[in-house]
Parts: C-alpha cells; structure tokens; sequence
C-alpha cells in the first residue's frame, strides 16, 4: 500500500500527542492538512494554534461531509475507525491511515515491533536497554510515550524499537518489521472492540511482512500463521526445545536458556516474578534476531530494574514488601503479576490485592483460582468494584472509597511475609488522571501509613 501523493487533501482525527506529532511532520514536509478533534477544546489545542495558526482546527462531533473531502485520513490511536463519520469517508475514498505508516515511509534502519496485551512497556525498554548496551544508535518509541514520528527529529538511528496497540496496528500497512511479537493476548479494550476476535486480529497485524516472528509457547493465541519467507522461534517458561528459548534447571538452579545452551541464573534479574522471566525471554529473542551481542544483552538484564508502576518495589516494613503495580489496567496483566510474584511467597507469605477502576467491559472470574490460591484478602475501589465483587463472590473482599484507605486496610490485614499488590486490573481514569497518578498516589498513601504506623509504636 502507497501513502497518497504529495498533493493530497490530508485531515488528521483526533489532536493528541501523537496527532500534534503527526501535525509536525506534515508542516515540515510542506503537506497541506487540516485536523480535527471530537472534544469542545483539546487539552494540546493552545498549543497547536500557536506553532500553526494558519492550519484549521474543527473541535466537536465529526463531521462526513467535511472529512469525505480528504484523500487521507490520519487516524490518532484514541479515535475508532469505527466512527460513523470515518467510516462515510472512507466509503467514499479516503484512505485511513496512522503515524506509524507515515514514520515507516521515511526510514530505512530495522525495526522491532511489539505487541500484547500486557508487559509491552517492559520488553521494549529492555530492547532498547540491550541495544544502548551494544553501543547501537537506538529509537524507542510508539505506544510508550514518545510518539514515532518524534523520534525523527533526534536524527537517524540504526535500529528503531517501537511498542504498538491495537489501536496503532489496526491503521497500519508498512511495518515489515525486522523482528515482531505478540507477547500475550488477554480480553481488553473489549469497550472498543465488539468481540476477542478483534482485538487478536488487530493485534496480529504486527506480524504482516515481518522477516522473524516471535510468539509465546504459554500462549496459543500469540501463534502466528506463517507466510511464505517468515521465520519464527518461540519462548515460554517450560525448558526449550532446540533452538527456541525458556528456562532451564540445573543443580536446583533455573537458567535463561537457548535450547541446551544455559545463558545466565534467573536470580541475576533484578526484575521479580516468572512473568518477568518470559519478558526476558522475549526481548532475548527479539534482540538475537537483530543480531545484538548477546553479552550486551545479558549485561543489560542485570541491571535493569523495572519500569515505573510495573511490579515497582514501593517499600518493605514489619516483613511485608508493597508493590506498584498500577501499570495493570486490565485482567491478564493482573493475573500474571498475580501469578508470578504469588510462586515466590515464603511459605507463610500471601498476597493483598488492591483491585478497582473503569472496568472496560472485562469480566473478572479468570482472577478467582489464583486469589484462591495466593491472596489473604482482596480489596475493591473504584467505579467499577460491584462488578469485581461479583465475579469474586466468596473470596475474602474489602470495600474501600479511596487510595489512602485501601492501604490503611492493607496494612492493618497483613502479616511478615505478605506483599501487598496494586494491580488494578481496571483504567484509571474514575479517580485519577492516569496509570502514573495512581501509583503516585499509591506510593504516597504507603509511606505516610508506615510513618504513622512507625510513630506509633515509638
């Protein structure tokens, strides 16, 4: 697919920070465009009239007519295609595209796509880590936070590693990534999309033209289905065939592993819980097939520590570690911060759940066996908690209306060897401004109970 000619009519939907991205480009390139937003006033719409006053802005509902008049329609991520305007358009001839077509129409060094539903951020940045270790001139960007076509404008680089939602894949046509992943599928944005079945098409789009597919043998929905000239290797928790990656034990000892090959002790990894030992496993393989040094690589997992509310290691007091997990805004990613931090407890160690948001359409029940399993009490806050707790009925639940209380609740029911987890498994968007606020305030809430509480016994 071409992107249309230079002379086009172009209309960017929706003024974000990937749409002002796209605005930039477009200026720079001399491309006539207009843009448009459904919202009265775009947060970022003081800014655009500045850098581009002589560009329209139209704020409010779309309108067919005016976006029928467009060749192209560049589509921001928090827009759907399925808008009844968009899809007038379209209908009448416009081509919809997004920023990552435009941004793989201008460079020529490989790409690394990733995808899933959960521990996308992690993986990427640990590419990236890898690459900055090899001394390689690298790009991270897309879906975590620094939108593609703004890493042009920090010059060339010689590998681009770039994280990508369904939302990014369902507009884009030139990828042919170097390496792609679908590192886990799990119900979400299940509010946008009206069945499973599209969202895992939308993500599975990632692997179309791709020289080497990674996909995750724990997860049969990952699987892609292999064209002609496609090359695939796998990597799951369970030890490796040949040539495929996993975790091996020797002498009681696990080991990242290549097929026979033993590469270095999972107690290495400053990252905790066997779900991180898969996302090891996947930037590993991604990396490899890139052909990074893999010294560079295993020297770039000792010393990466996380991201920010991802299985954050917030404080420990009185035996008990709080984790900031607020990065999991839906069911999979809970479950397998659930799941892995749950198979390291001491024998007498269980886990409190904080859980509550905007639960986008998702059910809950896929959390019960694990709680069962791992958790001495759940804790429920937010908009959407009566449907947790029903889905959870029987299990031990704590109603709370706020941050401060959920962790008052949680300190006063934990004991030495417990870890108290925020894993929303919901958005954020009921209480607060995003994932990032809410375990700000998390953390916040943590060090003021363990003060008091410290004071106290004083």
């Amino acid at each position: 697919m071409a992107l249309i000619a230079t002379d086009s009519q172009r209309i960017i939907i929706g003024l974000g920070q990937t749409g002002l991205s796209c605005a930039r480009f477009l200026a720079a390139k001399g491309w006539p465009f207009a843009v448009v937003d459904t919202r009265a006033e775009p947060p970022l719409a003081d800014l655009f009239r500045r850098e581009f006053p002589e560009v329209e802005l139209r704020c409010g509902p779309l309108q067919a007519d005016f976006l029928s008049r467009a060749r192209s329609l560049i589509l921001s991520p928090g827009v759907a295609r399925a808008e009844p305007a968009i899809q007038a358009a379209e209908s009448a001839g416009a081509q919809v595209l997004g920023d990552i077509d435009l941004f793989c129409a201008e460079v020529t060094a490989p790409i690394v796509a990733i995808t899933g539903s959960n521990a996308k951020s992690t993986v990427t940045t640990l590419v990236g880590e890898m690459a900055k270790a090899a001394g390689i001139r690298v790009g991270v960007g897309g879906n975590i936070g620094v939108p593609v076509l703004d890493l042009l404008q920090t010059g060339p680089a010689d590998l681009y590693v770039l994280e990508l939602s369904s939302f990014q894949l369902e507009t884009t046509h030139l990828l042919r990534a170097k390496a792609a992943t679908v590192l886990n599928i799990s119900p979400d944005h299940l509010d946008r999309y009206d069945s499973i079945q599209a969202y895992y098409l939308a993500k599975h789009r990632i692997y179309r033209g791709c020289e080497q597919a990674i996909f995750n043998r724990d997860d049969a929905l990952t699987q892609p289905l292999i064209a002609v000239g496609m090359r695939a290797q796998s990597f799951g928790l369970q030890t490796p065939d040949l040539g495929q990656w996993g975790v091996r034990e020797e002498a009681g000892v696990l080991y990242l592993a290549k097929g026979l090959e033993t590469l270095m002790p999972a107690t290495e990894l400053r990252i905790q819980g066997q779900h991180n030992l898969a996302n090891a496993l996947a930037a590993l393989a991604l990396g490899e097939a890139v052909k990074l040094p893999r010294q560079a690589m295993l020297e770039a997992l000792r010393q990466f520590s996380g991201l920010p509310h991802r299985c954050q290691w917030v404080a420990a007091a009185e035996g008990v570690t709080w984790i900031n997990d607020s990065k999991g805004t839906n069911v999979g990613a809970t479950l397998a911060a659930i799941q892995g931090l749950g198979s390291e407890l001491t024998e007498q160690g269980r886990l409190l759940v904080i859980l509550g948001g905007v639960a986008k359409d998702q059910r809950f029940v896929e959390l019960r066996t694990p709680l069962q399993t791992f958790a001495r009490a759940v804790i429920l806050l937010g908009q959407d908690a009566p449907i947790i707790a029903e889905d959870l009925a029987g299990l031990p639940l704590y109603f709370v209306d706020s941050m401060q209380a959920a962790v008052a609740q949680a300190h006063a029911l934990a004991q030495a060897g417990d870890v108290v987890l925020l894993s929303p498994a919901c958005a954020s968007f009921d209480m607060f401004s995003g994932y990032a606020q809410r375990g700000e305030v998390f953390a916040a809430c943590v060090e003021a109970c363990l003060k008091e509480a410290a004071c106290s016994q004083n």
